[in-house]
């Protein structure tokens, strides 16, 4: 079925459906949107959106953000996992203020030169923030249009250039119709065609669905990664960062030690927080987030 024959019952779906993000709204900004992109990897919505709001309340363009020590930046993230996200933020506010007249770039290539922005948050900041044609493929997207358009449950663990064609040849021609499509999908995703429970009877597009027709075949591509939390060295740094960000003050060495009981997993990944500049060391063996304050006399 021609792709325009798609367009109109999502985007309808979509302006009837959709949920009301403040980084959807119609006074957002670029920076608003970039900041949500970045804290949206690997993280859900509604952990993203009270943290979101504080930020942009407190930072509310890239040079209030860059004029901050990175360790308050770290802070200031939270319990929102992969914390090394809130220093590219930061770096990328600074690119921002020092390049770009403190403003976020709207050319491709731009946009990829900001540190932490790769092909997907660039794309995202082409449709969502500046209202462009774009191919936007996250996990949500590739999921829908995997089912949609290929009969797969899943999409491959990787994107290739076939995946990226068969993307853009379903994309509305018009800059903004293709911005509101693109969000549409991923909506979609989110909501409706979802990885475990799709709710087929609710999709607008189930009656031109390919995987539906061919009767929900399961899965058998590539082996998709699943990734373990419990007793890894991502938790462990966790728990270390949680120690110095609730300190005020840096903090000895044994408050570390307390909080993960596996000696050699908690110093590498001590060395590893230290490593991406996330915990600085002080002269007497206390630790502290980066550049927040405190001697080593405090």
């Amino acid at each position: 079925m021609p792709p325009s024959h798609l367009h109109a019952p999502l985007l309808a779906w979509y302006a009837a459906s959709s949920r009301d993000l403040p980084w959807r709204a119609p006074d957002r900004t670029p920076w608003g949107v970039l900041v949500s992109e970045v804290m949206l990897q690997q993280t859900p919505v509604d952990r993203v959106l009270p943290v979101w709001l504080e930020w942009i309340r407190r930072w509310p363009t890239p040079a209030d953000l860059a004029g901050e020590p990175p360790g308050e930046v770290v802070r200031a993230w939270g319990r929102l996992g992969y914390p090394r996200r809130a220093l590219r933020l930061h770096e990328a506010a600074q690119a921002c203020v020092q390049r770009f007249g403190g403003e976020v770039p709207s050319e491709p290539e731009q946009l990829r030169s900001l540190p932490g922005v790769g092909d997907y948050t660039a794309a995202a900041l082409q449709s969502f923030a500046f209202g462009r044609r774009a191919v936007v493929l996250d996990t949500n997207v590739r999921r829908v249009l995997a089912r949609l358009l290929t009969g797969s449950e899943h999409p491959r663990p990787t994107i290739n250039a076939a995946e990226r064609a068969l993307a853009a040849s379903v994309l509305p021609d018009l800059d903004g119709e293709a911005a509101l499509w693109s969000v549409a999908v991923m909506e979609l995703g989110a909501l409706v065609c979802s990885a475990s429970s799709p709710s087929c009877g609710a999709c607008p597009v189930s009656a031109t669905c390919t995987w539906v027709a061919l009767g929900k075949p399961a899965y058998d591509g590539p082996e998709r990664p699943v990734q373990k939390f419990a007793g890894t060295d991502r938790q462990a740094r966790g728990r270390l960062m949680a120690v110095l960000r609730e300190a005020h003050a840096p903090v000895p060495k044994a408050a570390l030690d307390e909080v993960w009981d596996d000696a050699v997993q908690r110093e590498r990944a001590l060395d590893g927080l230290v490593a991406d500049g996330l915990a600085e060391p002080l002269a007497d063996g206390r630790y502290r987030l980066p550049g927040v304050g405190g001697t080593i006399d405090a």
